[in-house]
């Protein structure tokens, strides 16, 4: 019996039966769900409903994701991620495949959630993020690969949670995983060593990308290639100043980023109010009929309540 080598991967067909060597228990597999550089990840089915099921090429690999999820699963009694569930090897063909389960979290790809809502949402993710990688960094970790790939919202209410902590590091060591574009080293705006304004940095990207679900390649210098694109679009301009502090490492802290991005959805939700009491007390003379002013007034309560519940969904997130 062998294990596999790190370049080997483990190819599962949908209706396979995973059974552990040593706890002797069974998964079977429904469909892959995504891979990374530890291994793939698939839906099973467990003897307590649906898992997230994932299988390595790496032992040394997996067992570091183990104990990482262990680890922060429960932070200050605050649950950042899946909870672990398993961890065994399955033999098949004189092999040996290390697994473990964790939690299985229904929900939507960051970036495909804030397609089909109002861009007002992104902002509520990002003070959500916020909040838990305040929690994570005073427990000694930076997350480390974050980007969207990595975040999945699930709800309601709609929350966003991790769902793969292969690139988490302790605090001043070297960043283990990095995409690329998420990472400041690529775009020459500081090192890879794991402290808290890494993942700040990466936070900032999350934005831009959001904006920009196209990633695109750096092209001279970096923070001036970025300044611009954020400038260029009306929307992610509200959030400038945020944006590039964290590019440029100001923020130490993930709760003064965070502080920064309350302020700011509070003041543009002042903005849109005065502007709907504007018009409410100007309106036009001229009157083509009464429907008109009927779907106008009720636009203009729409705006009112959409604004009202936002507003009362920051101040929740305050008091988390």
């Amino acid at each position: 019996m062998k294990r596999l080598s790190k370049n080997q991967e483990c190819n599962i067909h949908a209706g396979t039966v995973i059974s552990g060597k040593w706890n002797h228990n069974h998964y079977l597999i429904i469909k892959r769900l995504g891979s990374g550089a530890t291994g793939t990840v698939y839906l099973a089915q467990s003897k307590n409903g649906l898992a997230a099921l994932k299988i390595g090429n790496n032992s040394l690999g997996i067992t570091s994701e183990v104990n990482i999820l262990k680890r922060f699963s429960k932070v200050q009694g605050k649950s950042l991620g899946p909870s672990f569930i398993d961890m065994d090897d399955w033999i098949k063909d004189n092999e040996c495949y290390p697994f473990y389960v964790m939690d299985y979290m229904r929900g939507e790809p960051f970036i495909d959630f804030l397609k089909t809502k109002n861009k007002e949402w992104l902002g509520i993710l990002i003070i959500q993020l916020l909040n838990d990688l305040d929690h994570l960094h005073k427990a000694g970790w930076v997350f480390g690969d974050l980007k969207p790939d990595n975040l999945l919202v699930v709800g309601p209410p709609p929350k966003v949670c991790w769902i793969d902590v292969g690139g988490t590091t302790l605090i001043g060591r070297s960043i283990k995983e990095y995409t690329e574009f998420f990472d400041r080293g690529y775009w020459g705006l500081g090192s890879r060593k794991a402290e808290p304004s890494y993942d700040l940095f990466s936070t900032a990207m999350i934005i831009i990308n959001a904006f920009y679900p196209e990633r695109f390649e750096k092209k001279g210098d970096g923070i001036t290639q970025l300044e611009r694109l954020i400038r260029s679009n009306e929307q992610l301009n509200c959030y400038k100043s945020i944006i590039m502090n964290a590019l440029k490492g100001k923020y130490n802290h993930a709760a003064a980023m965070r502080q920064d991005m309350i302020h700011t959805m509070q003041r543009r939700k002042s903005e849109k109010t005065r502007k709907g009491e504007k018009v409410i007390k100007n309106p036009p003379v001229k009157k083509e009929n009464k429907q008109i002013k009927k779907s106008f007034f009720r636009g203009m309560e729409t705006l009112v309540i959409v604004a009202l519940i936002l507003f009362l969904y920051i101040l929740y997130l305050i008091n988390q």
